[in-house]
C-alpha cells in the first residue's frame, strides 16, 4: 500500500509493528504518528496486512503504509535496507507494540540509527533470560524455571516452596497467567496457557505491593517519568483492574525504586526509546519484574501527559534521536485507569454510561458493552470491555473518582449457559496415493480434529455439540501439533463467548477476526471456526450455508486434478492439469485434441523462459482457465494478452481480502480456498468483493478430509468452478466426476454420492 507521498517519509519515522487490533494500541500508534507529524517528520507504517486491514485509523494517520510481518524481524530489516538503497532512509525507527520491539532494533541497527541493542531486546522478551541477567548483575529475582512439560514444573514445585505463578515465556496482557498453589492447581493453569506446546515458566509468587516504572531515555541514560501503582484482581489470574500514577509514595521509596530500576535497565544494556519496569515492594526490598522496551500500557500514555502537562512521550523520543534538545515537564499532577469487569454472561442492560463519558475529569472513557452482548470474564488484558481514566490534582483523588465513575455505570447480566469443552486430537494418515505439484511431493498429512462437547452435566454431557475437522501439510509449513495448540487455546476462549442467546455468528467472526490480526494461523482459525459455526447450525436447526445466508448449494461439478506424473484421463471429464514439471511440454502435446474442458495449474512452477517456450502451445490449447502460471506477477498482463479467452487465476498466496483484491486486479481471477483464509467467514468476504468487481471465481482446496471439503462446498454456488476433490487423496472415498451435500441434518452437512443419497 505504497503512496506517491513516499518521497515526503524519507528522513522520517518509520513505525514498524503498526497497532494492534484493541482500541488502547490503536490510540498509541495513532499518538506515535501525530507526534512525529507534529516535528514535519514524514511517517511510513508497518504491520501485518490483516492487521492493517482492521486498524484503519493507523493507516490513515501515516503518509504511507506496507504490509511487512515484523514478527519475522530479519524481513523487516532487509525490507527497509531495501527501501533505504533506493533513498528512503527514515531518520527514526521506533515501535509501540511489545512483539514489534526485535524488528525495531534489528531495523535501527542496519540502518544506523539510534537503537537498543538487538541482543538486549531478545533478552528482555525473554522472561527467563532477562531474570537471568537481573539476578546476575546483583538484583533480587523469583527463582524461575523454563519447563518443558507438566514433569519440569512438578519438579520444580517439590524443590521450592510455593505459591507459584505459571506464565508463557513470552507473552503480554497476563494472557495465561495463573496462580497455583500445589500440584492439585498445576494442570488447570497449564490448561490455559496461550500455546500448551511451547516451554513456559513456572516462578516464585512473590508477595508485595506491585508498581511499575515508566520512563525515557536520553542521550542513551534512563530517565524516570513516573511510578505507578498497579491494582490486580484476586488469584489465580493477574490482571490489572486499576492504575493510579504517580503512586503515593514516601520519598525515599520512591527514590530507591527510582534509583534501582535506572541501574537495572544500564545493566541490561538498554539505551533508547521508552521504558515500562514492573516491581513488587516486599518484606525483603525490591523485587523487580519484567522489563519492557515501550510504554505501559494500561492507558498509562493517556495519564502521563496529564500528570506532566504537555509531555509528548514518543516526540520526545523523536528529538533525542535527531539532537534536539528535550525538557521533561514537570510531575504536578495525577491520573488513574479503572476498567470495568462485569461477570460472565449476556448483558441486558446498561444505565450511567453517558453521564461518566460526559465527566469533566475524564481523559479517556471506552465502554464496548450493549445489551445482547456477551462478557466471557476477565482473565487478562484482552478480556477488557472497557476503560475510564481521570485526571486529578493529587493520586488520591484519582484513584476514588475513577472508582466511583465506574461503579456508578450498573452493567446487567444474565448468566451464561455452561461453555462447551474442547477436546483436540491430531492423527498421521497416509495418503492414498503421492501427490506432485511443481515444488513438492506429499505423501502423508496430519488429520486434526476439534470437538464440542456438551458440559451441561446433564445426561447429554460429552456429547458433540460441533466438529471441525482439517488436514495439515507440513510441505504447506502446516504443523498438525502446532495448530492443534493454536485451536484449542483459540477455542478455549471462543467457548465463554458463544454460550448466550443472540446472534450466533458474530461472536465467532469477531473473536477471529482478533485471532487472524494475533497472528493465529489460517488453519486453526478454519478448524475453530468449522466446530463453532457447526455448533451455532445445529442449535438453530438449519445447516450451515443457511445460517450463513448462502444460497444452497446444488450439485457440485468437479474438475478431476491430475498431479504432475500421472496418467491424463479421455473420459471427458473437466481436467484440472498440474504443470510446473520437467515434462510440461510433453504433457500439453497429449493434450492438443483432448475433448474436455481444460484447466491448467503451473503453481507458480514457470518464470519468462518457460512461459516464451510453452506460450505457442498454451495458445493452442485455450485452456478455460490458467491458473498461477508464473513466479513473476509482473508477466501476468502479457499472459492475459496472449489468452483473451482463457480466465487467469492467482491461487499461492492468496489469503487475505487484500491478496484477494490484487489477485482481481492483476490477474482477473482468483482461487479462494477456505483453509488458506482462516474459513468460509473470510473466504466468503473475498468470494463477494471478487463477484462484486466480475472477476473468475475458483472455490480450491487442499489435500482435506470429506468433512473440510463438505464444509468448503457451502460457497460452490458462489463460484465459477469448484475444485474440491482434496478428500480422495486422504479418505476412502471413490473418486466421483460430481457430488452433492446432504443437508437433511442440521450443522455442517456431508458428502452425498450417487443422485441425493447419503454416503
Amino acid at each position: 500500500m505504497n503512496t506517491a507521498s513516499e518521497a515526503s517519509e524519507a528522513r522520517g519515522l518509520l513505525l514498524i509493528g503498526g497497532g494492534g487490533a484493541m482500541t488502547l494500541s490503536v490510540d498509541v500508534a495513532v499518538q506515535a504518528l501525530e507526534q512525529a507529524r507534529s516535528r514535519g517528520l514524514g511517517t511510513h507504517v508497518t504491520n501485518l496486512a490483516d492487521t492493517l486491514a482492521a486498524t484503519p485509523e493507523v493507516t490513515a494517520a501515516a503518509d504511507g503504509a506496507t504490509a511487512v510481518d515484523f514478527t519475522r524481524p530479519g524481513e523487516t530489516a532487509d525490507w527497509a535496507a531495501a527501501r533505504a538503497a533506493s533513498g528512503d532512509t527514515p531518520a527514526v525507527v521506533f515501535g509501540v507494540r511489545e512483539m514489534a520491539q526485535v524488528a525495531v532494533a534489528e531495523t535501527a541497527e542496519r540502518l544506523g540509527l539510534p537503537g537498543n541493542p538487538p541482543a538486549a531486546v531478545r533478552r528482555i522478551r525473554t522472561k527467563d533470560a532477562c531474570r537471568e541477567a537481573l539476578a546476575a548483575a546483583g538484583f533480587r529475582q523469583p527463582a524461575v524455571r523454563l519447563c518443558h512439560g507438566e514433569a519440569d514444573a512438578l519438579a520444580f514445585l517439590a524443590a521450592t516452596p510455593g505459591p507459584w505463578v505459571v506464565k508463557p515465556r513470552d507473552g503480554a496482557d497476563s494472557a495465561g497467567v495463573r496462580k497455583v498453589t500445589g500440584p492439585a492447581d498445576l494442570r488447570a493453569a497449564l490448561d490455559r496457557l496461550p500455546d500448551p506446546e511451547a516451554p513456559f515458566l513456572v516462578e516464585e509468587f512473590v508477595q508485595g505491593e506491585e508498581f511499575s516504572v515508566e520512563g525515557i531515555f536520553l542521550g542513551g541514560a534512563p530517565r524516570v517519568l513516573a511510578v505507578t501503582a498497579k491494582e490486580k484482581l484476586a488469584p489465580p489470574y493477574f490482571v490489572e483492574i486499576g492504575h493510579v500514577l504517580p503512586a503515593a509514595l514516601p520519598q525515599d521509596t520512591r527514590q530507591e525504586i527510582e534509583d534501582t530500576v535506572r541501574a537495572a535497565l544500564t545493566a541490561l544494556d538498554l539505551r533508547f526509546g521508552l521504558f515500562h519496569v514492573e516491581l513488587w515492594l516486599t518484606a525483603e526490598g525490591i523485587v523487580l519484574g519484567e522489563v519492557h522496551a515501550r510504554i505501559g500500557g494500561g492507558w498509562i500514555h493517556r495519564m502521563l501527559p496529564h500528570a506532566r502537562a504537555g509531555l509528548e512521550p514518543y516526540g520526545a523520543v523523536y528529538d533525542d534521536a535527531l539532537g534536539r534538545s528535550v525538557e521533561l515537564p514537570a510531575l504536578t499532577r495525577a491520573a488513574a485507569t479503572r476498567y470495568f469487569a462485569p461477570p460472565a454472561g449476556r448483558v441486558t442492560a446498561v444505565e450511567g454510561w453517558a453521564e461518566v463519558a460526559a465527566h469533566p475529569a475524564v481523559l479517556h472513557a471506552e465502554l464496548r458493552l450493549a445489551p445482547g452482548d456477551t462478557v466471557s470474564g476477565f482473565r487478562s488484558g484482552g478480556d477488557r470491555v472497557g476503560a475510564v481514566v481521570v485526571g486529578a490534582d493529587t493520586p488520591e483523588e484519582a484513584r476514588e473518582l475513577a472508582r466511583a465513575l465506574v461503579d456508578s455505570v450498573r452493567i446487567t447480566v444474565e448468566p451464561p449457559a455452561p461453555a462447551p469443552e474442547v477436546a483436540v486430537t491430531v492423527e498421521p494418515r497416509r495418503l492414498t496415493s503421492s501427490f506432485q505439484i511443481s515444488h513438492m511431493t506429499i505423501e502423508t498429512v496430519d488429520i486434526v480434529r476439534l470437538r464440542l462437547l456438551s458440559a451441561d452435566g446433564g445426561e447429554d454431557e460429552g456429547e458433540d455439540e460441533g466438529e471441525g475437522e482439517i488436514a495439515a501439510d507440513l510441505g504447506y509449513g502446516q504443523d498438525g501439533r502446532a495448530i492443534a495448540a493454536e485451536a484449542e487455546a483459540l477455542a478455549r476462549t471462543l467457548a465463554g463467548e458463544c454460550t448466550a442467546t443472540g446472534d450466533p455468528v458474530e461472536p465467532i467472526r469477531t473473536r477471529l477476526a482478533k485471532a487472524a490480526a494475533d497472528g493465529v494461523s489460517a488453519p486453526a482459525r478454519m478448524l475453530v471456526e468449522m466446530a463453532f459455526l457447526d455448533r451455532a447450525a445445529r442449535r438453530s436447526g438449519v445447516p450451515v450455508w443457511q445460517l450463513l445466508g448462502l444460497p444452497e448449494p446444488g450439485r457440485i461439478r468437479l474438475l478431476h486434478t491430475v498431479p504432475i506424473g500421472e496418467e491424463i484421463p479421455r473420459d471427458g471429464r473437466p481436467l484440472k492439469i498440474k504443470l510446473g514439471g520437467p515434462d510440461d511440454e510433453a504433457v500439453l502435446r497429449s493434450l492438443l485434441g483432448v475433448d474436455a474442458p481444460l484447466i491448467l495449474d503451473a503453481n507458480r512452477g514457470w518464470d519468462r523462459a518457460d512461459w516464451e517456450r510453452l506460450r505457442p502451445l498454451v495458445s493452442e490449447l485455450a485452456p478455460a482457465v490458467l491458473e498461477d502460471p508464473v513466479r513473476d506477477p509482473a508477466l501476468l498482463p502479457e499472459i492475459r494478452a496472449a489468452l483473451p479467452a482463457t480466465a487467469v487465476l492467482l491461487d499461492e498466496g492468496i489469503a487475505t481480502p487484500a491478496d484477494a483484491e490484487f489477485a482481481v486486479r492483476v490477474a482477473g481471477g482468483l482461487n479462494v480456498k477456505p483453509m488458506r483464509f482462516g474459513g468460509l467467514l473470510p473466504a466468503l468476504t473475498a468470494l463477494t468483493a471478487a463477484t462484486g468487481q466480475g472477476a473468475a471465481r475458483m472455490l480450491g482446496c487442499f489435500l482435506e478430509p470429506p468433512r473440510a471439503i463438505a464444509y468448503a462446498a457451502q460457497l460452490a454456488g458462489l463460484c465459477d468452478w469448484s475444485d474440491l476433490d482434496g478428500h480422495f487423496w486422504v479418505s476412502d472415498d471413490p473418486a466421483v466426476a460430481e457430488y452433492g451435500l446432504d443437508s437433511s441434518a442440521p450443522g455442517i452437512p456431508r458428502i452425498a454420492y450417487g443422485q441425493g443419497g447419503a454416503a
